[in-house]
């Protein structure tokens, strides 16, 4: 039945009741209308007007419940969709609009591979210049300061001492920023020495206290996988340092049943239901992108949670680098790792 015929036959059918009453009810009209005829006359007026709008508003529901989805859908948040039921113009809207709803999801989830992928080259290219340009550029100031600082009297060679030090701290901050641009650890040793060394990197860069923990048995993830977990760990934990006012934060890496889950708990200010930012809509994008399901839970004075889960279908094998964090051996492989990139 069509939009125009459910309304017609709610407001016929109406109509036909209080026909029905006129007819059979021992009710009369006489001229001049007295009081009690006008009550009556009223009140059947008021019960026929809601019971019109008891009707259409039962049989205009669905346009109401696909009008507040179409206000409210997220494409970095999929699965929002109506049932689907009946037959008829209402139906077929909400179908089509599902069916929309899933041609935009996939054409912002191939998007967004498409965009991250191209980011992270730039990230590597940007990274790769940095340490083989303007490292090895500085490098070799270096080396000349301490020649110059060396043929120096005593005076001069305080302050070239000086400049030289400045200059080391410059060369120990482009390689910080070239190994968050390019995770060499990710690469070399994989995830767990990666965020290890991400969670010392930020403990020893912002004094924020990061306890860590991971599971044994994790799966071998795919290279793009791995590389999504870390972003969201990198990004979680410079929203920690930024914005949290937080004294410490827990990051672990746990195997459950179907799935392999990333969690980062602050013990901050919390945000609340606050607008998201660039930041957060970059994780949910990057989880879209490998398929999982971010979650991000705060509230003011509790903190913040941030949980990725990717399922373990998209593992191949068992990680072979995967341990505790927080071990003298891990720690030491992962600054190893660090030492090698530069």
């Amino acid at each position: 039945m069509s939009l125009f015929w459910r309304i017609f036959v709610l407001n016929a059918l109406v109509l036909g009741m209080a026909t029905a009453l006129l007819l059979w009810a021992p009710v009369t009209v006489s001229v001049p209308v007295l009081l009690t005829e006008a009550t009556i006359l009223v009140g059947g007026l008021a019960v026929m007007l809601v019971a019109n709008a008891a009707l259409l508003r039962i049989g205009l529901a669905p346009l109401g419940r696909l009008n507040r989805l179409m206000s409210t859908v997220d494409l970095l948040r999929p699965g929002q969709r109506l049932p689907e039921y009946g037959h008829g113009e209402v139906a077929e809207l909400i179908r089509g609009f599902n069916s929309m709803l899933d041609r935009l999801e996939a054409e912002r989830a191939a998007s967004s591979a498409r965009a991250l992928s191209a980011q992270e080259s730039e990230r590597r290219r940007i990274a790769q210049e940095l340490h083989d340009e303007v490292g090895q550029s500085m490098t070799a100031v270096l080396l000349d300061l301490k020649r110059a600082a060396d043929r120096s009297p005593e005076p001069l060679r305080a302050e070239l001492r000086q400049a030289q030090e400045t200059t080391r701290e410059s060369l120990d901050e482009v390689r910080r920023v070239a190994r968050r641009l390019r995770p060499g650890v990710l690469e070399d040793l994989g995830l767990v020495s990666a965020l290890t060394s991400l969670a010392t990197d930020f403990a020893t860069h912002t004094g924020l206290r990061v306890h860590r923990s991971f599971d044994t048995d994790l799966p071998r993830l795919a290279p793009q996988t791995e590389l999504v977990f870390y972003r969201v760990a990198q990004e979680g934990l410079t929203n920690v340092a930024r914005h949290a006012e937080a004294g410490q934060a827990e990051l672990s890496l746990r195997r459950t049943d179907g799935a392999v889950v990333l969690r980062l708990d602050d013990d901050g200010r919390g945000t609340g239901a606050s607008r998201e930012g660039s930041g957060i809509r970059g994780m949910r994008e990057r989880a879209l992108f490998a398929g999982a399901t971010l979650d991000i839970s705060s509230a003011p004075g509790a903190g913040t949670r941030v949980l990725l889960s990717v399922p373990v279908e998209h593992s191949t094998g068992t990680a072979g680098t995967a341990g505790t964090a927080g071990t003298a051996g891990t720690a030491g492989t992962a600054e190893t790792a660090e030492r090698r990139s530069r």
